[in-house]
C-alpha cells in the first residue's frame, strides 16, 4: 500500500486495478477530465444508512436504519436498509448528492462513455432523475430479477389482526440505471475518436438485453467478501464487460465497497478505479479481491 496524491492510501490489487482510500467526491475533483471510459457502481441507495452513526448500529447487529434479518433455514441474512424511513428532507438530500455525484462523473468521463449504476424500485426515480439533471442522457435499464427480502411483511405489531395485509411488495427486481455522456456525431465516429459511445455485445450474434436473471449472492461469496450490499460476480461481470464497448479503457467504481466491481474487471481483463471512504471496506478489498477474481461463474 503507497499514499496516493494529496496523502490518501492507495492500494493496487493488481497490475490493473487500484483502489483509493478517500472520499469520491474530492477524489472526482482531482481526476483530469476525459479520462475515465465507464463507470459501473453501487452506491449507497440513500445516505442516511451509511451515515456514521447507522453504519456503528450495522456493524454492532442492531439498531438504526438497518433491518436485521432473522435467521432463516440455519443461515444468517444480510442487513437490509430500511428506505421507506426518508423524509422529504432526506430524498431532496439525496437527489443532491446523486447530482453532485453525477456532475463529477460526467466531467471525468470520455464522450459517451456510459453509467451503470445500481438502485431499487423506492428511489430509483430520484436517482435517476439526479443524473439526468447533472447532464446525462438515459439510455435504458438493466432490471436484475432477484428476489429479496425486502417488503411483502405485514403491518408491524397488527400482523395477527390484518393477515392478508402487506405494508408494500414484495421486491422481486432491482434496477440499473444506463446513462451516457452526451457527444457529437455518430456512434461510429465516437468508437474511432473515444473508444465509448455504445455497450460490447453478449456475442456478434446477440445484443446486451436489459433484463437479466440473477440470484442473490450466496452464501460462499459473501464469505469471501462480507459487505451488506454485495453484488454477485456473475452479475457484475457481464455489467463491467458490456460499459466498454471495445473493450479497452478504464472502469471507475466511485462506492468501491468490497472492490467486487475490480475484481470482475479484472476477471474479464479490463483496467480499473475503485474509490472508497470507509477503512474497513479499504481493508477487506485487499483480502476479497484475489478471492473474486478466482470464482468461477457461468456466463457474463
Amino acid at each position: 500500500m503507497v499514499r496516493a496524491q494529496g496523502g490518501q492510501p492507495r492500494r493496487h490489487l493488481s497490475e490493473a486495478a487500484t483502489y483509493v482510500l478517500a472520499d469520491s467526491l474530492e477524489w472526482l475533483d482531482g481526476l483530469p477530465s476525459n479520462s475515465i471510459h465507464a463507470v459501473v457502481t453501487d452506491p449507497p441507495y440513500g445516505i442516511v444508512e451509511y451515515e456514521t452513526k447507522n453504519h456503528r448500529k450495522l456493524r454492532a447487529g442492531r439498531g438504526g436504519v438497518w433491518r436485521i434479518p432473522p435467521s432463516f433455514d440455519g443461515a444468517n441474512r444480510g442487513p437490509l436498509p430500511r428506505f421507506t424511513v426518508l423524509s422529504p428532507q432526506e430524498i431532496s438530500n439525496l437527489h443532491h448528492f446523486f447530482e453532485t455525484v453525477g456532475r463529477g462523473m460526467l466531467r471525468v468521463l470520455v464522450p459517451g462513455g456510459h453509467v451503470f449504476i445500481a438502485s431499487n424500485p423506492l428511489l430509483s426515480t430520484t436517482t435517476f432523475h439526479a443524473l439526468q439533471s447533472s447532464g446525462f442522457e438515459k439510455r435504458g435499464e438493466i432490471i436484475r430479477l432477484v428476489q429479496t427480502l425486502r417488503g411483502g411483511f405485514k403491518p408491524k405489531g397488527a400482523e395477527d389482526e390484518f393477515p392478508e395485509v402487506s405494508a408494500m411488495p414484495r421486491s422481486c427486481w432491482e434496477p440499473w440505471g444506463i446513462f451516457r455522456k452526451p457527444f457529437p456525431g455518430t456512434i461510429a465516429d465516437n468508437l474511432r475518436r473515444w473508444g465509448s459511445g455504445g455497450l460490447r455485445r453478449t456475442s456478434t450474434e446477440e445484443p446486451l438485453k436489459d433484463v437479466i436473471v440473477c440470484s442473490p449472492t450466496r452464501g460462499a461469496e459473501k464469505e469471501l467478501a462480507p459487505h451488506p450490499s454485495l453484488k454477485p460476480q456473475r452479475f457484475l461481470r457481464r455489467m463491467v464487460r458490456a460499459a466498454l464497448p471495445l473493450g479497452i479503457g478504464i472502469v471507475l467504481d466511485p462506492f468501491a465497497g468490497s472492490g467486487s466491481t475490480l475484481a470482475a474487471a479484472q476477471a474479464i481483463g479490463y483496467t480499473s478505479l475503485g474509490i472508497d471512504r470507509d477503512p474497513e471496506y479499504f481493508a477487506m478489498a485487499g483480502t476479497a479481491f484475489p478471492k473474486l477474481v478466482a470464482l468461477q461463474v457461468r456466463g457474463r
